[in-house]
């Protein structure tokens, strides 16, 4: 197989990354209802320990949630996900080098994490929310741009596509031309095609499998399916606790496929999967 070509590295102002090998990102919900670990790490304290393990295991960023995603989710207030966050972000970068993401949709919150020393947002609904795009370029950080069918609360009811990798390829190249738009470089841009956010499992496996067209956006990828009900349920509809074998192979296979970035909440048993995967692929 051809070497992966790598994007170019993403710049976060204080240092940059780059693609030679699959990056890892960490996930910290410091939320009570997270579908995975909702009520873990909820406390500044049990964040830090979490970060602490998930660097020793080859974390490269840190995925900072103060608001669920899952299907069905209600909406955070404003000032309890700042709460959340931010003194979260600040305790983490006091004690941490690596990157730190907010993953939020609110422009607010981002502000505010920005200001607490976050260096990336990772937005679910890519800078669609209102106030988002005007203030993109004012936080000089990354900024994921995420394809998501819906909203939370609603998304998964009965997503429809006529193709639906063309449809997520398209959406996520005008947003990330509105966004070029609204002054944001393109070196610190990210798409993420939204792993089930609005994706039936046949809808999920399809991207999967041709992720690549993703990835001729010419801009790092980021995947998010640790854990998810995708896996479950091409496992016999296992439990959220016995998917780890499922997620290891569709990181690989996103990987295999041009994923430059993969967003775990097993960061040791992941980084090793996608580092051998990336060996494979990249050999001559």
């Amino acid at each position: 197989m051809v070497a992966q070509l790598q994007p170019a590295p993403l710049d976060f102002g204080r240092c940059r990354l780059t693609f030679e090998q699959p990056r890892i990102m960490g996930v910290i919900n410091v939320t009570p209802d997270s579908f995975s670990d909702g009520g873990l790490f909820v406390d500044v304290d049990s964040a830090l320990a979490q970060a602490e393990k998930l660097i020793s295991e080859g974390a490269d960023l840190l995925d900072v949630g103060g608001e669920s995603s899952r299907p069905g989710a209600e909406q955070v207030p404003l000032e309890l996900e700042i709460e959340r966050v931010v003194p979260v972000v600040e305790a983490l970068r006091k004690r941490f080098d690596v990157p730190i993401s907010v993953d939020t949709c609110k422009p607010q919150v981002a502000s505010a994490a920005v200001a607490a020393g976050a260096d990336m947002v990772n937005d679910i609904r890519a800078l669609g929310a209102d106030g988002a795009l005007e203030n993109a370029s004012f936080w000089e950080v990354p900024i994921c741009l995420m394809h998501m069918q819906g909203e939370p609360r609603t998304m998964q009811h009965s997503p429809s596509y006529v193709d639906v990798v063309s449809e997520v390829v398209d959406y996520l190249a005008a947003r990330v031309g509105a966004a070029e738009q609204a002054g944001v470089p393109r070196q610190r841009l990210v798409v993420d095609p939204g792993f089930g956010f609005g994706k039936t499992l046949e809808h999920n496996l399809e991207l999967l499998r041709r992720l690549g067209e993703v990835a001729a956006l010419g801009l790092p990828v980021l995947v998010g399916m640790s854990r998810k009900s995708m896996i479950g349920k091409v496992l016999g509809d296992k439990p959220v606790d016995q998917r780890l074998a499922g997620g290891l192979a569709a990181a690989s296979l996103a990987v295999w496929h041009g994923a430059d970035i993969v967003r775990t909440h097993d960061v040791a048993a992941t980084h090793d999967a996608v580092r051998f995967t990336a060996a494979v692929r990249d050999s001559s």
